[in-house]
């Protein structure tokens, strides 16, 4: 079964060529505690079977300077994606997309909206602050999938921007910390605007973070992950390791997620094993080494 991680980072040892300069000015405690570089990567990544990695902006090390996993896709092009940052806020922000998506080999780009493990600044005063515009229309007119680290609560903002963008594709990070009340909607919805689940262009990434939120706060992510199984369908659901971020080998992360699934055909399986992000990031359903 194609396997895609879509959803790893990766730290340089070589701290002159990529230097560190963190969102928010303050570096991630992951990062300085498990850093892996690409080699530490593959070895891992071919330990768990997993045969096709996507490579996500390290923000809270390097910013929106992705120079160090531009430089490693070009050494693994089949076996490689990889997901940008940018200051979505910049008024060179769709040059610098062009740059990245266009020259360096990005399949994808990454806004935080909200905390993850590491604080960072809300950009502007939201998702839909209007100095973002000229980046929303980049994204919806060249169809760059965007992965927003968000909260529950952004839902209705960004039906708006989905409603406003007709070619916008969202990925949430971390499944975007979804209500886990037992029959409450995942995410709130907004009047005269559709569920996520409706556009057909909202996709779900279920993560570590996301399981052991659920554990935390409702004893189990099995509820949760079959609402949104049933809510997105499977052919709109991933899956991240988040490896090194989130503690334990890349094979360990892997099995946490594959735990917390319900019951499902082999066919939904390989969905969310990896037939999803084939689609979604235009990659050959066989393995890239």
């Amino acid at each position: 079964m194609f396997s895609v991680d879509t959803h790893t980072h990766i730290i340089s040892p070589d701290t002159t060529a990529y230097p560190a300069a963190p969102l928010g000015g303050h570096r991630s405690e992951w990062s300085r505690e498990r850093p892996a570089d690409l080699d530490e990567l593959l070895r891992q990544a071919d330990a768990a079977g997993v045969e096709h990695l996507v490579l996500v902006q390290a923000s809270t090390v390097y910013g929106f300077d992705n120079s160090y996993v531009a430089d490693q896709l070009g050494r693994h092009p089949g076996r490689l994606s990889g997901v940008c940052s940018v200051d979505f806020l910049s008024p060179k922000a769709v040059d610098d997309l062009g740059h990245w998506i266009g020259e360096r080999g990005f399949s994808g780009v990454r806004i935080r909206a909200a905390d993850g493990t590491t604080a960072v600044p809300t950009p502007g005063r939201g998702l839909d602050d209007e100095r973002m515009t000229p980046v929303w229309e980049f994204l919806s007119r060249h169809r760059v999938p965007v992965c927003i680290q968000m909260h529950a609560q952004h839902a209705p903002v960004l039906a708006g921007l989905l409603a406003r963008y007709p070619g916008l594709t969202v990925v949430l990070d971390h499944a975007a910390r979804p209500r886990l009340d037992a029959g409450t909607d995942p995410y709130p919805t907004a009047d005269g605007l559709p569920r996520l689940s409706e556009t057909g262009r909202v996709f779900v990434k279920l993560t570590p973070p996301a399981v052991l939120r659920a554990q935390r706060e409702a004893g189990s992510a099995e509820p949760l992950f079959r609402a949104l199984v049933g809510e997105f369908g499977a052919a709109h659901v991933l899956w991240g390791s988040n490896f090194p971020a989130s503690a334990g080998s890349l094979s360990e992360l892997a099995a946490l997620v594959r735990a917390a699934l319900p019951e499902l055909g082999d066919a939904e399986l390989a969905l969310i094993t990896g037939g999803t992000a084939a689609r979604l990031y235009g990659l050959p359903a066989t393995g890239g080494r």
